[in-house]
């Protein structure tokens, strides 16, 4: 299915588009101000994805956020657990979001350059799945919504990305202690590729995906397809099962009865 950039571009609560000269920015948002993480956006990403990808006029594509931050809010401690008010039914119903989410966006056969304008707190893979990705000097990154903060075990395809671009222990040591990343850590780790001013991100993205967008089209769509397929079969292989684990996680938390005592 083709699908028109008329058709899609004010059809998403999340995000603001905007197309030239076949580049597409995709800037995340609420209200108009820094995009906040919630069950809103888990379920529009997998459209926005889809809808990008199926619009061959996007040919390069440019990720971005508003505001002072990238992705929030803040993880503070959890006050209930997400199992209290989910049934079987509603879990499979996320399950399939998260899937599609992460699967769209490594389908897009656009190049893709995030232009992270602030900290990550919540959701960095979404980002680090793009090709080249770009941080403000005050970037941070965080998954402390997960076993830190939270009441969900890190299965959401997060742990996937980490673990292939910064390695499996340094992953295991992020997940399990809650580590805040400062946008230098996360380049020496392999997560960033430049650090920038946090007003020269979005020009330098701009920058190179002009560049890109100089290229023979399908040269463009040919190397993203290359680029992508290992983390395309590794989320496709192992994501089911880990959302699996992270629905399994909740049953202590849900049940009274199961609950840790003391």
């Amino acid at each position: 299915m083709r699908r028109a950039f008329e058709d899609y571009k004010d059809e998403f609560a999340c995000a603001s588009l905007r197309r030239e000269d076949g580049i597409l920015e995709v800037r995340l948002q609420t209200d108009g101000g820094s995009w906040v993480w919630g069950m809103g956006p888990h379920a529009e990403l997998p459209y926005l994805w889809r809808a990008v990808g199926e619009d061959p006029e996007n040919r390069v594509v440019i990720l971005t956020g508003t505001g002072e931050n990238f992705s929030g809010p803040e993880a503070a401690p959890a006050t209930r657990s997400v199992g209290n008010s989910l049934d079987p039914v509603r879990w499979f119903e996320i399950m399939r979001e998260a899937k599609q989410m992460l699967l769209y966006e490594l389908d897009v056969d656009a190049p893709m350059i995030a232009a992270i304008n602030g900290p990550a707190y919540r959701h960095m893979e979404i980002p680090l799945l793009c090709d080249v990705v770009l941080a403000s000097e005050d970037a941070v990154f965080e998954d402390a919504a997960h076993v830190k903060h939270g009441n969900l075990a890190p299965g959401d395809g997060m742990n996937i990305v980490l673990g292939l671009l910064m390695g499996i222990n340094r992953a295991r040591y992020l997940h399990f202690t809650g580590q805040r990343l400062t946008a230098q850590e996360a380049k020496e780790y392999g997560l960033v590729n430049e650090i920038l001013p946090k007003d020269r991100v979005l020009d330098r993205a701009w920058e190179l995906a002009r560049q890109l967008a100089e290229k023979p089209d399908s040269l463009l769509r040919s190397s993203r397809m290359i680029v992508t397929n290992h983390l395309k079969r590794e989320m496709f292989t192992i994501l089911p099962e880990h959302l699996l684990y992270e629905g399994l996680a909740q049953l202590d938390q849900s049940d009274p009865m199961r609950a840790p005592k003391g």
